[in-house]
Protein backbone atom coordinates (compact mmCIF):
# COMPACT_ATOMS: atom_id res chain seq x y z
CA UNK A 1 0.00 0.00 0.00
CA UNK A 2 3.02 2.25 -0.44
CA UNK A 3 1.32 4.16 -3.27
CA UNK A 4 -1.17 5.67 -0.79
CA UNK A 5 -0.47 8.91 1.12
CA UNK A 6 -0.09 8.85 4.89
CA UNK A 7 -3.43 8.42 6.71
CA UNK A 8 -3.27 12.03 7.93
CA UNK A 9 -2.87 13.38 4.40
CA UNK A 10 -5.31 10.89 2.92
CA UNK A 11 -8.21 11.78 5.18
CA UNK A 12 -7.87 15.49 4.44
CA UNK A 13 -8.90 14.80 0.84
CA UNK A 14 -12.51 14.53 -0.43
CA UNK A 15 -13.82 10.99 -0.91
CA UNK A 16 -16.18 9.67 -3.56
CA UNK A 17 -17.76 6.23 -3.05
CA UNK A 18 -19.01 4.31 -6.07
CA UNK A 19 -21.90 2.22 -4.72
CA UNK A 20 -22.10 4.28 -1.53
CA UNK A 21 -25.30 2.57 -0.39
CA UNK A 22 -23.72 -0.89 -0.36
CA UNK A 23 -23.40 -2.80 2.89
CA UNK A 24 -19.60 -2.58 2.81
CA UNK A 25 -19.33 0.98 1.52
CA UNK A 26 -21.89 2.81 3.67
CA UNK A 27 -20.32 2.12 7.10
CA UNK A 28 -16.92 3.27 5.82
CA UNK A 29 -18.49 6.43 4.41
CA UNK A 30 -20.17 7.00 7.80
CA UNK A 31 -16.88 6.59 9.68
CA UNK A 32 -15.03 8.97 7.38
CA UNK A 33 -17.76 11.60 7.58
CA UNK A 34 -17.90 11.17 11.38
CA UNK A 35 -14.20 11.95 11.47
CA UNK A 36 -14.65 15.13 9.47
CA UNK A 37 -13.91 14.02 5.91
CA UNK A 38 -15.89 15.28 2.91
CA UNK A 39 -17.84 12.36 1.48
CA UNK A 40 -19.94 12.07 -1.68
CA UNK A 41 -21.00 9.12 -3.77
CA UNK A 42 -23.22 7.50 -6.33
CA UNK A 43 -25.21 4.28 -6.42
CA UNK A 44 -27.00 2.35 -9.13
CA UNK A 45 -29.88 1.67 -6.73
CA UNK A 46 -30.22 5.42 -6.13
CA UNK A 47 -30.58 5.99 -9.89
CA UNK A 48 -33.11 3.16 -10.17
CA UNK A 49 -35.25 4.48 -7.31
CA UNK A 50 -34.65 1.40 -5.15
CA UNK A 51 -34.92 1.84 -1.33
CA UNK A 52 -35.51 5.61 -1.59
CA UNK A 53 -35.95 5.91 2.18
CA UNK A 54 -32.35 4.78 2.70
CA UNK A 55 -30.91 7.36 0.32
CA UNK A 56 -33.13 10.08 1.79
CA UNK A 57 -31.70 9.23 5.23
CA UNK A 58 -28.16 9.41 3.81
CA UNK A 59 -28.82 12.86 2.37
CA UNK A 60 -30.18 14.01 5.74
CA UNK A 61 -26.93 12.81 7.30
CA UNK A 62 -25.00 15.08 4.94
CA UNK A 63 -23.89 12.72 2.18
CA UNK A 64 -23.84 14.31 -1.26
CA UNK A 65 -25.41 11.87 -3.74
CA UNK A 66 -24.88 11.96 -7.50
CA UNK A 67 -26.25 9.98 -10.43
CA UNK A 68 -23.93 7.18 -11.53
CA UNK A 69 -22.95 9.05 -14.67
CA UNK A 70 -19.50 10.35 -13.71
CA UNK A 71 -20.74 13.85 -12.87
CA UNK A 72 -19.65 13.55 -9.24
CA UNK A 73 -15.96 13.09 -10.15
CA UNK A 74 -14.75 16.65 -10.61
CA UNK A 75 -11.22 16.84 -9.22
CA UNK A 76 -7.96 14.91 -9.31
CA UNK A 77 -7.80 15.48 -5.55
CA UNK A 78 -10.75 13.15 -4.94
CA UNK A 79 -10.12 9.67 -3.56
CA UNK A 80 -12.39 7.28 -5.44
CA UNK A 81 -13.45 4.21 -3.44
CA UNK A 82 -14.85 1.36 -5.53
CA UNK A 83 -15.06 -2.40 -5.63
CA UNK A 84 -11.95 -4.16 -6.87
CA UNK A 85 -14.14 -5.93 -9.43
CA UNK A 86 -15.73 -2.79 -10.89
CA UNK A 87 -15.40 -2.41 -14.64
CA UNK A 88 -13.57 0.49 -16.29
CA UNK A 89 -16.66 1.18 -18.39
CA UNK A 90 -18.55 2.45 -15.31
CA UNK A 91 -18.72 6.26 -15.84
CA UNK A 92 -17.18 7.11 -12.44
CA UNK A 93 -14.20 4.88 -13.08
CA UNK A 94 -13.72 6.18 -16.60
CA UNK A 95 -13.78 9.74 -15.26
CA UNK A 96 -11.48 8.89 -12.33
CA UNK A 97 -8.97 7.34 -14.73
CA UNK A 98 -9.17 10.38 -16.96
CA UNK A 99 -8.42 12.74 -14.04
CA UNK A 100 -5.86 10.29 -12.56
CA UNK A 101 -7.67 10.22 -9.22
CA UNK A 102 -6.33 8.02 -6.45
CA UNK A 103 -8.40 4.81 -6.44
CA UNK A 104 -8.89 2.54 -3.44
CA UNK A 105 -10.92 -0.56 -2.78
CA UNK A 106 -13.25 -0.75 0.19
CA UNK A 107 -10.88 -3.22 1.88
CA UNK A 108 -7.80 -1.05 1.30
CA UNK A 109 -9.49 1.92 2.95
CA UNK A 110 -10.87 -0.13 5.84
CA UNK A 111 -7.53 -1.79 6.48
CA UNK A 112 -5.81 1.60 6.74
CA UNK A 113 -8.36 2.72 9.35
CA UNK A 114 -7.98 -0.64 11.12
CA UNK A 115 -4.18 -0.86 11.09
CA UNK A 116 -3.62 2.76 12.19
CA UNK A 117 -5.97 2.52 15.18
CA UNK A 118 -4.59 1.86 18.65
CA UNK A 119 -5.79 -1.75 18.39
CA UNK A 120 -7.71 -3.41 15.59
CA UNK A 121 -10.08 -6.26 16.44
CA UNK A 122 -10.89 -8.28 13.32
CA UNK A 123 -13.74 -10.78 13.02
CA UNK A 124 -13.18 -13.43 10.34
CA UNK A 125 -14.93 -16.59 9.24
CA UNK A 126 -17.40 -17.84 6.69
CA UNK A 127 -20.51 -17.10 8.79
CA UNK A 128 -21.53 -14.98 11.76
CA UNK A 129 -19.14 -12.05 11.23
CA UNK A 130 -21.74 -9.27 11.29
CA UNK A 131 -23.51 -10.65 14.36
CA UNK A 132 -20.28 -11.13 16.33
CA UNK A 133 -19.02 -7.69 15.27
CA UNK A 134 -22.23 -6.15 16.60
CA UNK A 135 -22.13 -8.20 19.81
CA UNK A 136 -18.50 -7.35 20.49
CA UNK A 137 -19.10 -3.71 19.64
CA UNK A 138 -22.04 -3.65 22.04
CA UNK A 139 -19.93 -5.16 24.85
CA UNK A 140 -17.08 -2.68 24.32
CA UNK A 141 -19.51 0.25 24.09
CA UNK A 142 -21.43 -0.72 27.23
CA UNK A 143 -18.20 -1.18 29.17
CA UNK A 144 -17.05 2.35 28.28
CA UNK A 145 -14.34 1.51 25.74
CA UNK A 146 -15.80 3.80 22.98
CA UNK A 147 -14.99 1.55 20.01
CA UNK A 148 -15.28 2.54 16.39
CA UNK A 149 -17.29 -0.24 14.72
CA UNK A 150 -17.36 -1.12 11.02
CA UNK A 151 -20.09 -3.63 10.22
CA UNK A 152 -21.88 -4.94 7.14
CA UNK A 153 -25.33 -4.76 8.75
CA UNK A 154 -27.45 -2.30 10.70
CA UNK A 155 -26.87 -2.79 14.46
CA UNK A 156 -30.16 -2.29 16.27
CA UNK A 157 -28.51 -1.19 19.54
CA UNK A 158 -27.09 1.87 17.81
CA UNK A 159 -30.11 2.92 15.70
CA UNK A 160 -31.46 6.38 16.54
CA UNK A 161 -33.83 8.75 14.70
CA UNK A 162 -30.77 10.66 13.51
CA UNK A 163 -28.85 7.49 12.63
CA UNK A 164 -31.28 4.92 11.18
CA UNK A 165 -28.54 3.26 9.09
CA UNK A 166 -26.30 2.30 12.01
CA UNK A 167 -23.94 -0.12 10.31
CA UNK A 168 -21.08 1.91 11.78
CA UNK A 169 -20.33 3.58 15.10
CA UNK A 170 -17.85 6.44 15.18
CA UNK A 171 -16.09 6.13 18.51
CA UNK A 172 -12.54 6.83 19.52
CA UNK A 173 -9.35 5.90 17.68
CA UNK A 174 -7.99 3.43 20.23
CA UNK A 175 -10.25 0.47 19.33
CA UNK A 176 -11.42 -0.37 15.81
CA UNK A 177 -13.77 -3.36 15.52
CA UNK A 178 -14.41 -4.68 12.03
CA UNK A 179 -15.48 -7.78 10.20
CA UNK A 180 -12.84 -8.76 7.64
CA UNK A 181 -13.60 -10.45 4.36
CA UNK A 182 -11.95 -13.53 2.92
CA UNK A 183 -14.06 -13.72 -0.25
CA UNK A 184 -11.77 -11.41 -2.24
CA UNK A 185 -8.57 -12.24 -0.33
CA UNK A 186 -8.49 -8.79 1.29
CA UNK A 187 -8.25 -10.37 4.76
CA UNK A 188 -4.51 -10.41 4.02
CA UNK A 189 -4.39 -6.60 4.45
CA UNK A 190 -5.25 -6.62 8.16
CA UNK A 191 -2.83 -6.72 11.12
CA UNK A 192 -5.04 -7.42 14.15
CA UNK A 193 -4.30 -6.95 17.81
CA UNK A 194 -7.11 -9.47 18.29
CA UNK A 195 -8.20 -11.77 15.47
CA UNK A 196 -11.35 -13.87 15.80
CA UNK A 197 -11.92 -16.95 13.62
CA UNK A 198 -15.52 -18.14 13.81
CA UNK A 199 -15.60 -20.98 11.29
CA UNK A 200 -14.16 -22.20 8.00
CA UNK A 201 -16.49 -23.60 5.34
CA UNK A 202 -17.11 -23.41 1.61
CA UNK A 203 -18.26 -20.03 0.33
CA UNK A 204 -16.45 -17.97 -2.31
CA UNK A 205 -13.14 -19.84 -2.33
CA UNK A 206 -11.87 -23.41 -2.16
CA UNK A 207 -11.19 -24.95 1.24
CA UNK A 208 -7.46 -25.00 0.52
CA UNK A 209 -7.45 -21.26 -0.17
CA UNK A 210 -9.55 -20.58 2.92
CA UNK A 211 -7.23 -22.54 5.21
CA UNK A 212 -4.28 -20.50 3.93
CA UNK A 213 -6.04 -17.13 4.27
CA UNK A 214 -7.45 -17.80 7.72
CA UNK A 215 -4.24 -19.41 8.98
CA UNK A 216 -2.21 -16.40 7.87
CA UNK A 217 -4.77 -14.12 9.57
CA UNK A 218 -4.28 -15.93 12.88
CA UNK A 219 -0.50 -15.79 12.49
CA UNK A 220 -0.66 -11.98 12.07
CA UNK A 221 -2.88 -11.55 15.17
CA UNK A 222 -1.26 -10.74 18.50
CA UNK A 223 -4.04 -12.72 20.20
CA UNK A 224 -6.17 -15.21 18.26
CA UNK A 225 -9.70 -16.19 19.29
CA UNK A 226 -10.72 -19.53 17.78
CA UNK A 227 -13.92 -21.58 17.66
CA UNK A 228 -12.96 -24.95 19.16
CA UNK A 229 -16.23 -26.53 17.96
CA UNK A 230 -15.29 -25.95 14.31
CA UNK A 231 -12.80 -28.64 13.27
CA UNK A 232 -11.37 -26.58 10.42
CA UNK A 233 -10.86 -23.52 12.63
CA UNK A 234 -9.38 -25.55 15.47
CA UNK A 235 -6.93 -27.21 13.07
CA UNK A 236 -5.43 -23.73 12.50
CA UNK A 237 -4.68 -23.23 16.23
CA UNK A 238 -0.95 -24.01 15.73
CA UNK A 239 -0.70 -20.91 13.50
CA UNK A 240 -1.58 -18.65 16.46
CA UNK A 241 1.01 -17.06 18.75
CA UNK A 242 -1.38 -16.68 21.69
CA UNK A 243 -4.95 -17.95 21.65
CA UNK A 244 -8.26 -18.04 23.49
CA UNK A 245 -10.67 -20.78 22.45
CA UNK A 246 -14.46 -20.81 22.76
CA UNK A 247 -17.10 -23.44 22.13
CA UNK A 248 -20.35 -25.03 23.21
CA UNK A 249 -19.45 -28.69 22.70
CA UNK A 250 -15.67 -28.72 23.13
CA UNK A 251 -15.00 -29.20 26.83
CA UNK A 252 -11.45 -27.89 26.52
CA UNK A 253 -12.65 -24.52 25.21
CA UNK A 254 -11.54 -21.74 27.56
CA UNK A 255 -14.83 -19.84 27.16
CA UNK A 256 -17.61 -22.41 27.14
CA UNK A 257 -21.03 -23.48 28.36
CA UNK A 258 -21.86 -25.59 31.40
CA UNK A 259 -23.21 -28.90 30.02
CA UNK A 260 -26.99 -29.15 30.28
CA UNK A 261 -27.46 -25.43 31.01
CA UNK A 262 -28.78 -24.36 27.60
CA UNK A 263 -32.50 -23.47 27.51
CA UNK A 264 -33.76 -22.66 24.02
CA UNK A 265 -36.98 -20.98 22.92
CA UNK A 266 -38.29 -19.82 19.54
CA UNK A 267 -37.26 -16.20 20.19
CA UNK A 268 -34.60 -16.28 22.95
CA UNK A 269 -32.33 -18.56 24.94
CA UNK A 270 -30.31 -18.84 28.13
CA UNK A 271 -27.16 -20.68 29.18
CA UNK A 272 -24.51 -20.69 31.88
CA UNK A 273 -21.19 -19.49 30.50
CA UNK A 274 -18.06 -20.88 32.11
CA UNK A 275 -14.71 -19.13 32.04
CA UNK A 276 -12.30 -22.05 32.39
CA UNK A 277 -9.42 -19.67 33.16
CA UNK A 278 -10.83 -19.38 36.70
CA UNK A 279 -13.83 -21.79 36.61
CA UNK A 280 -16.24 -18.89 37.18
CA UNK A 281 -19.82 -19.28 35.92
CA UNK A 282 -22.09 -16.56 34.52
CA UNK A 283 -25.81 -16.62 33.61
CA UNK A 284 -26.28 -15.51 30.00
CA UNK A 285 -29.63 -14.39 28.61
CA UNK A 286 -29.72 -13.80 24.87
CA UNK A 287 -32.67 -12.31 22.99
CA UNK A 288 -31.89 -14.36 19.89
CA UNK A 289 -32.74 -18.00 19.09
CA UNK A 290 -30.47 -20.63 17.58
CA UNK A 291 -27.42 -22.57 18.70
CA UNK A 292 -25.30 -20.63 16.19
CA UNK A 293 -26.16 -17.39 17.99
CA UNK A 294 -25.07 -18.90 21.30
CA UNK A 295 -21.75 -19.70 19.59
CA UNK A 296 -21.65 -16.11 18.29
CA UNK A 297 -22.14 -14.82 21.84
CA UNK A 298 -19.28 -16.99 23.13
CA UNK A 299 -17.08 -15.62 20.33
CA UNK A 300 -17.88 -12.04 21.33
CA UNK A 301 -17.26 -12.82 25.03
CA UNK A 302 -13.91 -14.44 24.18
CA UNK A 303 -12.97 -11.53 21.90
CA UNK A 304 -13.80 -9.07 24.64
CA UNK A 305 -11.72 -11.12 27.11
CA UNK A 306 -8.77 -10.82 24.71
CA UNK A 307 -9.31 -7.04 24.85
CA UNK A 308 -9.31 -7.07 28.66
CA UNK A 309 -13.05 -7.15 29.43
CA UNK A 310 -14.12 -9.50 32.26
CA UNK A 311 -16.49 -12.28 31.22
CA UNK A 312 -19.07 -11.16 33.79
CA UNK A 313 -19.25 -7.69 32.23
CA UNK A 314 -19.61 -9.15 28.71
CA UNK A 315 -22.44 -11.48 29.75
CA UNK A 316 -24.25 -8.58 31.41
CA UNK A 317 -23.86 -6.41 28.29
CA UNK A 318 -25.22 -9.12 25.97
CA UNK A 319 -28.48 -9.28 27.94
CA UNK A 320 -29.28 -5.97 26.24
CA UNK A 321 -28.14 -6.97 22.75
CA UNK A 322 -30.97 -6.29 20.28
CA UNK A 323 -29.56 -8.01 17.20
CA UNK A 324 -28.88 -6.80 13.69
CA UNK A 325 -31.07 -6.20 10.69
CA UNK A 326 -31.79 -9.16 8.39
CA UNK A 327 -30.37 -11.79 10.75
CA UNK A 328 -33.39 -13.91 11.72
CA UNK A 329 -35.28 -10.60 11.82
CA UNK A 330 -38.91 -11.29 12.70
CA UNK A 331 -41.10 -8.99 10.59
CA UNK A 332 -44.24 -10.06 12.44
CA UNK A 333 -46.80 -12.73 13.25
CA UNK A 334 -50.38 -12.30 12.06
CA UNK A 335 -53.74 -13.35 13.53
CA UNK A 336 -53.37 -16.82 11.95
CA UNK A 337 -49.99 -17.35 13.64
CA UNK A 338 -48.15 -17.03 10.31
CA UNK A 339 -44.72 -15.54 10.96
CA UNK A 340 -42.55 -13.76 8.37
CA UNK A 341 -38.78 -13.66 8.94
CA UNK A 342 -36.23 -11.60 7.01
CA UNK A 343 -32.79 -13.23 6.87
CA UNK A 344 -29.38 -12.71 5.27
CA UNK A 345 -28.76 -16.43 4.68
CA UNK A 346 -26.98 -16.84 1.35
CA UNK A 347 -24.32 -19.55 1.68
CA UNK A 348 -24.76 -23.17 2.79
CA UNK A 349 -23.69 -22.60 6.39
CA UNK A 350 -25.79 -19.46 6.93
CA UNK A 351 -28.86 -21.04 5.32
CA UNK A 352 -28.40 -24.20 7.39
CA UNK A 353 -28.18 -22.21 10.64
CA UNK A 354 -31.39 -20.31 9.88
CA UNK A 355 -33.33 -23.39 8.76
CA UNK A 356 -32.10 -25.39 11.75
CA UNK A 357 -33.29 -22.66 14.11
CA UNK A 358 -36.72 -22.72 12.47
CA UNK A 359 -36.99 -26.51 12.51
CA UNK A 360 -36.12 -26.66 16.22
CA UNK A 361 -39.73 -25.62 16.86
CA UNK A 362 -43.08 -26.81 15.44
CA UNK A 363 -44.57 -25.47 12.20
CA UNK A 364 -44.13 -25.77 8.46
CA UNK A 365 -41.40 -23.71 6.80
CA UNK A 366 -41.82 -21.92 3.47
CA UNK A 367 -38.28 -20.87 2.55
CA UNK A 368 -37.87 -18.31 -0.23
CA UNK A 369 -34.27 -17.96 -1.37
CA UNK A 370 -32.96 -15.34 -3.80
CA UNK A 371 -29.35 -16.20 -4.78
CA UNK A 372 -26.99 -13.25 -4.48
CA UNK A 373 -25.35 -13.70 -7.87
CA UNK A 374 -24.81 -16.09 -10.76
CA UNK A 375 -21.16 -16.67 -9.87
CA UNK A 376 -21.79 -17.68 -6.24
CA UNK A 377 -24.62 -19.94 -7.42
CA UNK A 378 -22.22 -21.84 -9.67
CA UNK A 379 -19.61 -22.02 -6.88
CA UNK A 380 -21.86 -23.39 -4.14
CA UNK A 381 -25.04 -24.53 -5.89
CA UNK A 382 -24.65 -28.21 -5.09
CA UNK A 383 -23.98 -27.53 -1.39
CA UNK A 384 -26.95 -25.14 -1.22
CA UNK A 385 -29.23 -27.78 -2.72
CA UNK A 386 -28.01 -30.36 -0.21
CA UNK A 387 -28.58 -27.86 2.64
CA UNK A 388 -32.21 -27.17 1.72
CA UNK A 389 -32.94 -30.87 1.15
CA UNK A 390 -31.27 -31.89 4.44
CA UNK A 391 -32.64 -29.19 6.75
CA UNK A 392 -36.23 -29.07 5.50
CA UNK A 393 -38.83 -31.77 6.05
CA UNK A 394 -41.21 -33.33 3.55
CA UNK A 395 -43.99 -30.84 4.38
CA UNK A 396 -41.69 -27.81 3.92
CA UNK A 397 -41.19 -26.03 0.58
CA UNK A 398 -38.16 -24.17 -0.81
CA UNK A 399 -38.84 -21.57 -3.50
CA UNK A 400 -36.04 -20.03 -5.59
CA UNK A 401 -36.24 -17.10 -7.98
CA UNK A 402 -33.61 -15.85 -10.40
CA UNK A 403 -30.38 -14.54 -8.82
CA UNK A 404 -30.12 -10.84 -8.05
CA UNK A 405 -28.62 -8.98 -11.03
CA UNK A 406 -27.96 -5.24 -11.24
CA UNK A 407 -26.11 -5.23 -14.56
CA UNK A 408 -22.60 -6.04 -15.75
CA UNK A 409 -21.08 -8.91 -17.67
CA UNK A 410 -21.91 -11.84 -15.38
CA UNK A 411 -22.42 -15.20 -17.09
CA UNK A 412 -26.16 -15.83 -16.64
CA UNK A 413 -26.35 -19.13 -18.52
CA UNK A 414 -26.89 -21.19 -15.36
CA UNK A 415 -29.45 -20.11 -12.78
CA UNK A 416 -31.78 -21.16 -10.01
CA UNK A 417 -33.67 -23.82 -11.98
CA UNK A 418 -30.56 -26.03 -11.75
CA UNK A 419 -30.58 -25.75 -7.94
CA UNK A 420 -34.26 -26.66 -7.78
CA UNK A 421 -33.56 -29.78 -9.84
CA UNK A 422 -30.69 -30.69 -7.49
CA UNK A 423 -32.91 -30.23 -4.41
CA UNK A 424 -35.52 -32.50 -5.93
CA UNK A 425 -32.92 -35.09 -6.91
CA UNK A 426 -31.80 -35.44 -3.29
CA UNK A 427 -35.34 -35.72 -1.96
CA UNK A 428 -36.38 -32.15 -1.19
CA UNK A 429 -39.48 -30.21 -2.25
CA UNK A 430 -38.64 -27.09 -4.27
CA UNK A 431 -40.11 -24.75 -6.86
CA UNK A 432 -38.48 -22.39 -9.36
CA UNK A 433 -40.43 -19.15 -9.89
CA UNK A 434 -38.40 -16.62 -11.92
CA UNK A 435 -39.80 -13.31 -10.59
CA UNK A 436 -40.31 -12.05 -7.06
CA UNK A 437 -43.80 -10.79 -7.88
CA UNK A 438 -44.92 -14.32 -8.71
CA UNK A 439 -43.02 -15.70 -5.71
CA UNK A 440 -45.07 -13.40 -3.48
CA UNK A 441 -48.31 -14.57 -5.08
CA UNK A 442 -47.28 -18.21 -4.59
CA UNK A 443 -46.35 -17.72 -0.92
CA UNK A 444 -49.69 -16.02 -0.24
CA UNK A 445 -51.54 -18.95 -1.84
CA UNK A 446 -49.51 -21.53 0.11
CA UNK A 447 -49.53 -19.93 3.56
CA UNK A 448 -51.64 -21.58 6.24
CA UNK A 449 -51.94 -21.06 10.01
CA UNK A 450 -48.76 -21.76 11.95
CA UNK A 451 -46.41 -21.46 8.94
CA UNK A 452 -43.06 -19.69 9.16
CA UNK A 453 -42.14 -17.87 5.94
CA UNK A 454 -38.45 -16.99 5.71
CA UNK A 455 -37.12 -14.58 3.07
CA UNK A 456 -33.42 -15.30 2.47
CA UNK A 457 -30.71 -13.67 0.37
CA UNK A 458 -27.96 -11.05 0.27
CA UNK A 459 -26.83 -7.97 -1.68
CA UNK A 460 -30.38 -6.70 -2.20
CA UNK A 461 -31.94 -4.27 0.27
CA UNK A 462 -35.35 -4.65 -1.38
CA UNK A 463 -35.68 -8.15 0.08
CA UNK A 464 -36.61 -6.50 3.40
CA UNK A 465 -39.30 -4.46 1.63
CA UNK A 466 -40.55 -7.67 -0.01
CA UNK A 467 -40.78 -9.35 3.40
CA UNK A 468 -42.67 -6.41 4.93
CA UNK A 469 -45.09 -6.21 1.99
CA UNK A 470 -45.70 -9.95 2.18
CA UNK A 471 -46.55 -9.69 5.86
CA UNK A 472 -48.94 -6.80 5.21
CA UNK A 473 -50.70 -8.79 2.49
CA UNK A 474 -51.12 -11.72 4.88
CA UNK A 475 -53.28 -9.40 6.97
Amino acid sequence: MSEFPTPEALFERPFFFVGIGGSGMLPLAQILRGRGARVAGSDRSFDQGRTPEKFAAMERQGFELHPQDGSGIVSADQVVVASAAIEDSVPEIARANELECLRMTRAELNSILFNTSGAGIGIAGTSGKSTVTAMLGCILHRTGREPTIMNGAVMKNFVTPDSPLASAVVGGRSLYVSEVDESDGSIALYRPAVGLLLNVSLDHKSMEELRQLFGDFLARSRIAVINADDAEALALLPRAHEAITFGIEQELAQIGVVPGSVAEGPLRQAATVIDRHDASEHALRLNMPGRHNLANALAAIAGAAAAGIPVAASVEALAGFEGIARRFDIVGTNHAAITVIDDFGHNPEKCAATLRTLKAHPGRVLAFFQPHGYGPLRQMGTELAETFARELDAEDIAILCDPVYFGGTADRSEGSERIVRLIEEVGGQAEYIPTRKHVGDRLLSLARPGDRIVVMGARDDTLSLFARNLFEQLG
